[in-house]
């Protein structure tokens, strides 16, 4: 098992929402919790291609988008102020509603960005745990203490 202190959590959460079709996918070393990037002409060194079944490490395949879709949905019903949680859900319909929550929390709501990140930065470092327990790259115990003491940041 490895120890969950020492693991980047920040980065197992971006390989998890890393939507991209390019040919590459992130590893993870089960020994020592090392993140790499592997790509089909660069290997996982940038320079030496090898076959990703000769490596003996874990792919982490990233979750579907309507997992982190109900980041926006939750957040915008979450927050107190009414006029902006409906102009933030209106924004999140249809296609390209990652972006146009993006530009309306920039450009007509900055003062919310810092609850955002916050809020989704807590539910990606819970979700890469909770893969972390799944893979047994973690025990059960370990996960769920972690995710008890990391619940969503109150809202504004």
């Amino acid at each position: 098992m490895l120890d969950l202190s020492r693991l980047e959590l920040e980065e197992i959460a971006t390989a998890l929402e890393d939507q991209t079709d390019y040919e590459h996918r992130w590893l993870i070393d089960p020994q020592t919790g090392e993140i790499m990037v592997w790509t089909t002409d660069g290997g996982i060194d940038g320079q030496t291609p090898v076959d990703l079944e000769a490596l003996d490490l874990v792919g982490i395949d990233p979750l579907p988008s309507y997992v982190w879709y109900q980041d926006m949905v939750d957040f915008a019903e979450g927050i107190s102020d009414a006029a902006a949680g409906r102009r933030l859900a209106r924004a999140i319909q249809g296609k390209g509603a990652f972006r146009r929550f993006k530009n309306e929390l920039h450009e007509e709501y900055p003062h919310l960005l810092p609850a955002w990140h916050a809020f989704r930065d807590v539910r990606a470092r819970r979700r890469a745990v909770e893969w972390l327990v799944d893979n047994s790259l973690v025990d059960d115990e370990t996960g769920e203490r972690f995710v008890a003491e990391h619940p969503d940041p109150h809202l504004p």
